[in-house]
């Protein structure tokens, strides 16, 4: 509910540039980087359970604290730190997918999962928008950081560390393959989702205010428009990720249709001043999510060894927080100086190159022993 509108938050109530916008981002991708580094490192050693108990509530605490702060030195820490409590959950939920899944059923565990996040990303950015236009900003940050706080209090209370977690935790002491930061390959790949992020984190900055100033839409009516993402996640990418498995699409290809589709959908917004190209580009995004997301994640948990997969997926959430530390205020910086038009097709150049990346790893992994696995 926060995120979405944050970049409208911090122009219209708190009254900051661009540019400056675009360094309160920077904070909120630096805590989010450091906070998925802990968070791998939490999953480790605690396991993820009691690491997604921890964030969701130390995050609601957060979310709170954050409209109490108006200067930009404030907001600048009160931003980091609310991103480092948030995302030190992103590994463990990951790692928490693999352990409450039986064998084979991971990618469909976390498509479950992104299924479960997307039904409330249809109600929160509608809610969100609708407390906007009709109460006030504050009542977000509100209702996101309680929600938060009551996640957190009913997984503590409804449902409980599986006895084989505890077990697989003292075996893990024994770790197999080499470390993240030495396989050249998945090195390649958080490559290739760091630039995939950069493009697509500019839907929580510069994609709003693209929506507010160059095509006037109301909060409400972003908040709307939010909605289509979520609800064709919801209805859509189960149903996708069963018929990419039943063609027996590989992991690596879906990542580069994902790239494919959300380059498409910055593209698209020079190619009128229609508002309907709103809805279109909002339509290929979601496509190249439900299709690039749920596999990308499984390609990363597949290329990790036994007793490394907390290192590995942080390593990979952490891309997405790399991303956002350059991204947003990159976007912001482009949009001050060349204009929206000329940064969605830097955007679009950019996504293209990363999608021969994907074509490379591909090749590359081909001649790997487990294949069939990527």
């Amino acid at each position: 509910m926060v995120i979405p509108f944050l970049s409208l938050y911090l122009v219209d109530e708190g009254g900051f540039t661009l540019k400056e916008v675009g360094w309160i981002m920077t904070c909120y991708g630096t805590g989010s980087f450091l906070g998925n580094l802990l968070g791998g490192v939490l999953t480790d050693k605690i396991g993820p359970y009691r690491t997604i108990v921890y964030s969701l509530f130390l995050g609601g605490l957060g979310f709170i604290s954050l409209q109490f702060l108006h200067s930009f030195w404030g907001i600048c820490a009160g931003v980091f730190m609310l991103m480092l409590a948030v995302d030190f959950y992103r590994p463990a939920v990951f790692v928490a997918a693999d352990v409450y899944s039986k064998e084979g059923n991971v990618t469909r565990s976390i498509g479950l999962i992104r299924l479960a996040i997307n039904l409330g990303f249809i109600v929160g950015p509608v809610l969100g928008g609708f407390l906007i236009a009709n109460v006030s900003y504050n009542s977000i940050f509100w209702i996101d950081g309680i929600s938060c706080m009551l996640a957190s209090g009913l997984l503590f209370f409804l449902l409980k560390p599986k006895k084989s977690e505890k077990k697989e935790e003292k075996v893990v002491v024994v770790k197999e393959g080499m470390n993240p930061y030495q396989n050249v390959l998945f090195l390649l790949f958080i490559g290739i989702m760091i630039l995939n992020s950069l493009a697509f984190a500019q839907y929580f900055s510069t994609v709003p205010l693209f929506y507010k100033q160059i095509h006037l839409l109301s909060e409400d009516t972003i908040g709307w428009l939010m909605f289509i993402n979520g609800a064709m996640i919801v209805l859509l990418e189960m149903p996708i990720i069963g018929w990419v498995e039943r063609i027996n699409m590989s992991k690596t290809t879906a990542t580069f249709w994902g790239v494919f589709f959300l380059a498409l959908s910055f593209i698209v917004l020079n190619s009128s001043s229609w508002g309907g190209v709103l809805v279109i580009g909002m339509i290929l995004m979601t496509i190249g999510e439900m299709i690039g997301s749920p596999f990308s994640n499984a390609l990363a948990l597949s290329m990790a060894p036994k007793g490394r997969k907390g290192s590995y997926m942080g390593l990979y959430s952490m891309s997405w927080s790399v991303s956002h530390i350059i991204a947003h205020n990159a976007g912001m910086n482009l949009i001050d100086g060349f204009g929206y038009n000329s940064t969605w097709t830097v955007i679009f150049v950019m996504l293209v190159i990363t999608a021969l990346l994907c074509l490379l790893l591909r090749k590359l992994l081909i001649k790997s022993p487990n294949f069939e696995s990527y």
